[in-house]
């Protein structure tokens, strides 16, 4: 773990603005490395899930659903046990004799069997199976570090199945996407890196698969980086033990570099999972795997963003864009018209109903920093209006309902 991102300052720490939010927890009795997700935490990671879904769907994306846990012949298969067996948890054994399973360190291994499911023909192709899959592996105590580095975490995981002539297509495709990604998050300070072999490390220790595999997969990746005109650091010894791969790295406000994207070419998982796909003269050929992640984990993501706008989160993506904070509980009638509407947009809010007075509301929501305060009073409630409340910012003024609804629902959604 590199010391230079923990932090010290409670203030920036995504754990304690995290706790004091209301996202998530950590508790010993369910163990260390193992987030609880709270229903204001839940909501952020959703948001996020539904962002890239919606994305996904729209470039040819099928989502996909697979077990928690697999047997350990299908991580032996893939190569993952002999690599990473020693990091992963201890195999579940179960009554039946030499049945042991894993709780699953990995996605790839079962989206191969996804794809391995049914005959395909190089019309049906590409295959892009998408998932949130949840993988566990066993960080020791000393490596973790709130949601940078857990025991459990969930990869925004796909996987494109292609013939040799679409690989460099969809690529530049999946590229495509994670720039988008990165805009729409607001990172726009990052490098991009491409991670070969260790020319110094030979044999299935280090990688495996073929001379001839390693090669195209490589060419792949440095051919699409130059026809892009992407300016890219090539690193060697960072490349995954099956394939190389195009890293993505964010700086965020604190100067930090992250590594979050990243697409991975491999030839070799399609072989050791016997896969093809029927040619135009019936002839079995084998698909080239197209792994990739634009946020790489989404509690680490989440712990990213909350740190690089200080808990400021973006209003389309924030838990609760708005509260509606009645002066007193005679306006509670008036309060849930206006919740109703602004309902009708999709807009997250909620009203604060306690009975404390007005300044004491205003004050915890700027504590929750909640992005918008919609105060109603006798004034407000009489003309038909709202006064609108910016985080940081202060009194906005006082609007008409559907004048103030409607700039509210244009910024949640200006990040397109």
């Amino acid at each position: 773990m590199d010391k230079s991102l923990v932090l010290k300052n409670t203030n920036i720490d995504h754990r304690s603005i995290g706790k004091k939010l209301k996202f998530f927890i950590f508790s010993d009795r369910v163990g260390t490395g193992l987030p609880l997700w709270l229903p204001r935490g839940t909501i952020f990671r959703k948001n996020l899930e539904k962002f890239l879904t919606d994305i996904q769907k729209k470039h040819g994306y099928e989502m996909i659903i697979t077990p928690h846990i697999g047997h350990k012949k299908l991580y032996i298969r893939s190569g993952h046990w002999n690599k990473y067996g020693k990091d992963s948890f201890q195999p579940i054994k179960t009554p039946r004799k030499e049945e042991e399973f894993l709780l699953k360190p990995m996605n790839c291994p079962h989206h191969c069997e996804v794809y391995r499911s049914q005959e395909w023909s190089y019309r049906d192709l590409p295959k892009r199976f998408a998932e949130f899959g949840t993988v566990y592996r066993y960080e020791k105590s000393g490596e973790l570090n709130g949601l940078t580095r857990v025991r459990c975490f969930t990869q925004d995981d796909a996987h494109i199945f292609c013939t040799y002539d679409q690989l460099l297509e969809e690529f530049k495709k999946v590229i495509h996407l994670v720039f988008y990604v990165f805009r729409c998050l607001g990172f726009l300070d990052y490098t991009v890196r491409v991670s070969l072999r260790d020319p110094k490390k030979k044999g299935d220790n280090y990688y495996i698969g073929s001379e001839k595999n390693w090669k195209n997969a490589e060419n792949a990746i440095l051919t699409a980086v130059k026809e892009e005109k992407i300016n890219a650091s090539i690193h060697y010894g960072e490349a995954a033990f099956y394939g190389p791969k195009l890293d993505f790295l964010f700086k965020d406000s604190l100067n930090r570099n992250w590594q979050l994207g990243t697409i991975q070419v491999d030839y070799n998982l399609p072989e050791r999972f016997d896969l093809y796909y029927k040619g135009k003269n019936n002839e079995k050929n084998r698909p080239v795997m197209i792994h990739r992640a634009p946020f790489g984990s989404l509690e680490r993501l989440i712990a990213i963003i909350i740190e690089h706008t200080k808990g400021n989160i973006p209003l389309w993506l924030v838990p609760y864009q708005a509260v509606i904070l009645p002066i007193s509980n005679k306006y509670m009638i008036y309060a849930k018209k206006i919740l109703n509407l602004m309902l009708d947009y999709n807009i997250r809010v909620f009203i604060d109903s306690r009975n404390e007075k007005i300044n004491k509301k205003i004050r915890d929501s700027e504590e929750n920093k909640i992005p918008y305060m919609i105060i109603l009073g006798d004034k407000e409630e009489k003309n038909e209006m709202i006064s609108l409340r910016r985080h940081n910012v202060g009194h906005l003024g006082i609007f008409t309902i559907s004048n103030g609804i409607d700039a509210i629902f244009k910024e949640s959604n200006s990040f397109k």
